[in-house]
């Protein structure tokens, strides 16, 4: 859509922290939780692929390893590009998570070792960020966990030149712990996080939509929805992908369903009413975008702009449309 519509997802507040490089202290993560009953006490995702590391390429073959599981023919010097950076001689983690959505993944970082075995129960591998030497002489490295076992107290990681390694749990908590306990979660659009809540998941799919993968993000879209069937900002944002992905008939279903569910959303009813200007049909348009006028709210120079736009596309002049239909054309308009 043109300058007429309006995002529906609030930004997420992200906290800044100090980026740690792998394969090159950061202060200790929080106190440890107890594990979670209610997990099984081992588990394994199978058919993760292994790339040995080069010398300071963990970073690369990490990323190269989740993506490759999850179904992209990648390898870590395919990667290279987008996560290394030379000078520094490491991958810094938004490298990592902006890379994965560049490919059309679902990045979402994680913390802590409920957040981690729940992952690996739920059959996802993830990618932890170690530190390996001292909090005062840091030796930064990107590994990949595919497994747990709470009776031996043991982790399996894809890491460095060994596959499907066993690593004492405790040897790896202190490992992880200095380096903040720092995951990532990278899955296929229509998979969700087991541990990521909707704020997190709205933040990683908004950001694959400014990455320019508007079809992995309408899929990620809908799996949301799934599990919050009334989240105004996961509707707004199916609107938004379908628009981008040429979907108007999706896009104006997501809409649609936005303004029943939350009449007093002026973004719905303004992103409807673009929609519908957008495939022929602005007599349908001008009521939704009257509504968001009159709604108003911090963005009421847009809502005025798309009821011009909707006046203007009218067959007949401007001062002539009816004033008196102001129901919202409840069933679908674009074909």
């Amino acid at each position: 859509m043109s300058g007429g519509r309006v995002r529906g997802l609030a930004a997420a507040a992200t906290a800044a922290a100090l980026l740690a490089l792998g394969c090159a202290g950061l202060a200790p993560g929080p106190g440890e939780a107890p594990p979670d009953p209610a997990l099984p006490a081992r588990a394994r995702v199978e058919g993760v692929p292994f790339f040995p590391q080069r010398e300071d390429q963990c970073g690369p073959a990490a990323l190269a390893m989740v993506l490759a599981w999850g179904g992209l023919a990648v390898d870590p010097e395919t990667l290279r590009p987008w996560v290394y950076t030379e000078s520094l001689r490491g991958s810094l983690q938004p490298a990592l998570t902006a890379a994965a959505r560049r490919a059309g993944r679902i990045a979402v970082p994680l913390a802590g070792r409920e957040a981690l075995e729940r992952e690996i129960a739920a059959g996802h591998p993830v990618i932890v960020l170690q530190n390996l030497g001292l909090e005062w002489v840091p030796l930064w490295h990107y590994a990949v966990v595919i497994g747990y076992d709470r009776e031996r107290d043991e982790l399996f990681l894809h890491s460095g030149t060994e596959a499907d390694r066993r690593v004492a749990g405790e040897l790896f908590r202190r490992s992880w712990r200095r380096a903040g306990d720092w995951g990532l979660v990278v899955l296929p659009p229509g998979r969700l996080p087991a541990t990521a809540g909707e704020a997190a998941m709205l933040e990683a799919l908004a950001a694959l939509e400014r990455a320019g993968r508007p079809e992995a993000a309408l899929s990620g879209y809908r799996a949301l929805l799934a599990r919050f069937p009334q989240s105004l900002p996961a509707l707004l944002g199916l609107g938004n992908s379908a628009f981008a992905a040429g979907d108007l008939p999706l896009a104006e279903g997501a809409l649609l369903q936005a303004v029943r569910l939350h009449p007093e959303a002026a973004v719905a009813f303004n992103n409807l009413a673009h929609v519908r200007i957008a495939c022929g049909r602005p007599e349908a348009a001008l009521p939704a975008a009257r509504r968001a006028v009159a709604l108003g709210g911090p963005h009421r120079a847009v809502f005025l702009r798309t009821l011009a736009e909707a006046l203007a596309a009218l067959p007949q002049a401007p001062e002539t449309a009816a004033e008196d239909s102001e129901k919202i054309v409840d069933e679908p308009q674009c074909n």
